[in-house]
């Protein structure tokens, strides 16, 4: 039987990259969602790249488009990142803040791009699953108000994010307006608004899809108003729906299909978020029969669908899963392999 693999479409990655800059000023693509299609954004837009981690810069030649989130800064990363002409930051905390600001003391020649991270609340988050990134408004707020017209940082802006699959906060305008003095937003040269943009999955409702552009569509009016640039950070929108995950049916009894693949190496945001792949040729609710997707793994958590409408599928047939080009990275779980990549141009 045929092994698993992804493929991933550089045609639909560029088109979905244009819906993106269409929206915004400016677009900084979420590294870490799928590094492959860093390289192919490198090579044929001119966006920025979100990275976390200095791991992560292998995937990058330019480094002079890496908008660097930091956390838990040291003198020596920083000699090494302003060394490969990093210089583009956005800082979550105050410590790292104010290690900076000292690092620019004492090194005059040195001049970066800013932006400081704030907690945005989200209502629907109620859990002690997540760990909220930002500082305070209160904080970014005053601290804003210290740092401008600093000589040593020649773009100051405000970063934030919104979960990608969040569907119901996106009264951006209104927040903003609220969060922050007019003093602060007459100080700030760029809004980033982070992630957020959804994509299309068996438990999303795409109906909310509209209303959310339209929002995103008049934050960009506001902001224009108000002479700030307005950055999107999106991962997930972008690489997605460039993604399919090829398996077949290993073995059907009863109302479930085991598949040849398993979400700890293909799909573990079916875990994490979760989110769940659509299967391409499912039939709509009623038709055919339901089934249970499992992986090949003994962990009873490996489901790549609960219910799918399926007709009369055999064994060997292929399964093949739509959506599948982001973060889809693998565990060692059960010696799992990294299942092959194939571009499609």
């Amino acid at each position: 039987m045929q092994q698993p693999y992804f493929t991933l479409s550089k045609k639909i990655v560029l088109a979905q990259y244009d819906k993106v800059k269409a929206m915004c000023d400016a677009v900084s693509y979420s590294s870490k969602t799928n590094q492959l299609v860093t390289r192919m954004l490198e090579e044929e837009r001119d966006c920025l790249f979100s990275v976390h981690l200095e791991n992560e810069l292998q995937h990058n030649k330019d480094m002079s488009r890496v908008l660097f989130l930091a956390q838990g800064l040291e003198e020596e990363q920083l000699d090494r990142l302003l060394k490969i002409e990093i210089d583009k930051y956005v800082i979550d905390n105050e410590g790292d803040l104010d290690f900076l600001l000292d690092y620019l003391s004492q090194h005059p020649n040195v001049k970066i791009e800013l932006m400081l991270r704030t907690k945005l609340k989200e209502n629907s988050v109620k859990t002690e699953r997540y760990f909220v990134f930002g500082m305070t408004t209160d904080v970014v707020n005053k601290r804003i108000m210290e740092i401008k017209g600093h000589k040593q940082i020649t773009s100051l802006g405000i970063h934030f994010h919104r979960k990608t699959q969040n569907m119901a906060e996106w009264n951006l305008a209104y927040e903003i307006e609220h969060m922050f003095t007019p003093e602060v937003l007459d100080a700030i040269d760029v809004m980033n608004t982070g992630g957020g943009l959804p994509s299309v999955y068996a438990n999303t409702n795409e109906k909310v899809f509209e209303s959310i552009y339209l929002k995103i569509e008049e934050f960009w009016k506001y902001l224009k108003g108000k002479n700030i640039t307005f950055m999107m950070e999106p991962g997930r929108y972008i690489a997605a729906p460039a993604g399919k995950l090829h398996t077949h049916i290993k073995l059907v009894f009863d109302d479930n299909i085991i598949v040849t693949s398993s979400v700890y190496n293909t799909d573990m945001d079916a875990v994490i978020v979760p989110v769940k792949l659509l299967v391409e040729g499912e039939l709509e609710k009623g038709k055919g029969k339901p089934y249970v997707i499992k992986g090949e793994t003994p962990c009873s958590m490996d489901l790549f669908r609960y219910r799918v409408w399926l007709d009369n599928p055999k064994q060997g047939d292929p399964i093949i899963f739509l959506n599948a080009g982001a973060y889809n990275f693998r565990t060692d779980f059960c010696d799992l392999e990294e299942l092959e990549t194939k571009v499609i141009e």
